[in-house]
């Protein structure tokens, strides 16, 4: 290919923005004119777009987990790294909570929307700590793959990274395989995300056939504030903090991050993004090794949309509906769950598990996760999309503060060069600051 015909090719981010232009289009087409085959049609092309991401979930997130913390050894000072990772994952989860609660008690969500205790219904699906630490272990190996616990797959994973760091050069062999297993389901899952503004077409033209906007008319005051606390987040706290923390351009890190911030809000999946996640988190300068960890580790626990901002909110929604009084004492619950629990969304597509969770420990009525669910895809859209730009922003963060971020690496940052082809192994034994 000529460098003339390279140099016309659309960038990634401008193929899925194409894509999201059409999908409303076709949509409103498909409702405004009773067309139901292009409805279906929409519904066919998104569903084996989420399909095909979640085709590789399961032993994703498995290799993944484990080869990241079997990389550790490779970094100095791992264990810093690691618990450094851990406590900005859960400090900006308090902040984003606290914002949460701050909107919910200001705008009463829940008032004025003419829903009644009556329109709810008790999920299939409901989770409490108890579920949730029980849930933690699982009682055989197969069925977290076949029935999509993350949550037990992560486990596993953790035990066998574990035990293999403990084993040292006799776990070798398995290591290597993991490695290339991992590359393998990275380069098969990358396929499908260059298929993403195809089924971008399809996820938004099906979201805006099937509830129109109408639906939004009767949550118009939780759909504003779960956006416009995630904007907050998104866009004002992530920078602040990139800017005293990391003392870097944040202009700089969305122009690195926004294709996978993109594609996050399409797919509603942290784990189906983390391929691409984990590229422009390295070509914003996080050593790769480091951000091997750090994504995969943020992708299945880091969760600032789905588990810190939306259950606040949504927990005041749900007790205004039932006329339910919340003390102090709740909104201090409401964030411990938050910074706590959010290994329970587990990076898959909704964030039902988290609210269930948080309404159980308040007490509140599990009817109201009904009321939620009609809108949830509308919303996870925006949750998702804080939740990957949260996950690429806390390994630069650490890396910067640990003076392991490769500044003109993170200085020269494009999304438009995820269009090239992959990188090309590198040996792994060699120290990798950044990719190139």
């Amino acid at each position: 290919m000529s460098s003339h015909t390279k140099s016309l090719k659309v960038p990634f981010w401008a193929q899925i923005l194409a894509g999201l232009v059409l999908g409303v289009l076709l949509g409103w087409l498909a409702r405004s004119q009773d067309l139901s085959w292009l409805v279906t049609t929409l519904e066919k092309v998104g569903g084996t777009f989420i399909g095909l991401l979640k085709l590789a979930v399961a032993p994703l997130v498995f290799f993944a987990i484990l080869v990241s913390i079997t990389n550790l050894r490779k970094v100095n000072n791992a264990a810093r790294l690691a618990s450094r990772t851990l406590l900005w994952f859960m400090l900006t989860s308090l902040i984003a909570v606290s914002i949460g609660l701050v909107i919910g008690l200001v705008t009463n969500p829940g008032a004025g929307t003419g829903l009644t205790p009556k329109d709810g219904a008790e999920p299939e699906d409901t989770g409490s700590w108890i579920d949730f630490l029980t849930g933690i272990v699982p009682t055989d190996v197969i069925t977290p793959f076949t029935e999509l616990n993350v949550l037990q797959i992560v486990f596993m994973a953790a035990v066998a990274g574990i035990a293999a760091l403990q084993l040292g050069e006799k776990a070798q062999p398995i290591l290597t395989l993991s490695e290339s297993v991992l590359s393998l389901l990275q380069k098969a899952l990358w396929w499908v995300i260059r298929l993403a503004p195809i089924g971008t077409v399809g996820l938004i033209g099906n979201a805006i056939a099937t509830y129109g906007w109408d639906l939004i008319g009767k949550y118009a005051t939780f759909t504003a504030d779960v956006y416009v606390g995630c904007l907050i987040v998104l866009f004002g706290v992530y920078p602040t903090l990139l800017a005293t923390v990391a003392k870097v351009n944040p202009v700089q890190f969305f122009k690195g991050a926004w294709p996978s911030i993109q594609l996050a809000f399409v797919s509603r999946s942290s784990v189906g993004t983390m391929p691409l996640t984990q590229k422009v988190t390295e070509r914003l300068g996080v050593p790769r090794d480091y951000a091997s960890f750090a994504v995969p580790f943020g992708a299945t626990t880091k969760m600032d949309g789905c588990a810190a901002i939306y259950p606040a909110i949504a927990a005041i929604f749900v007790a205004q509906i039932f006329d339910i009084q919340l003390g102090v004492g709740d909104y201090l619950l409401i964030a411990f769950v938050s910074v706590v629990g959010s290994a329970a969304t587990a990076g898959l597509t909704g964030a039902t598990v988290m609210l269930t969770l948080t309404l159980s420990t308040l007490g509140l009525p599990m009817e109201g996760v009904g009321l939620l669910l009609a809108i949830d895809p509308i919303l996870d859209m925006i949750r998702t999309a804080t939740n990957v730009a949260g996950q690429a922003l806390i390994p630069v963060l650490v890396s910067a503060r640990e003076n392991l971020l490769d500044r003109d690496a993170y200085a020269k940052a494009d999304g438009s060069s995820l269009d090239e082809p992959a990188d090309e192994p590198r040996d792994r034994s060699e120290p990798v600051p950044a990719a190139a």
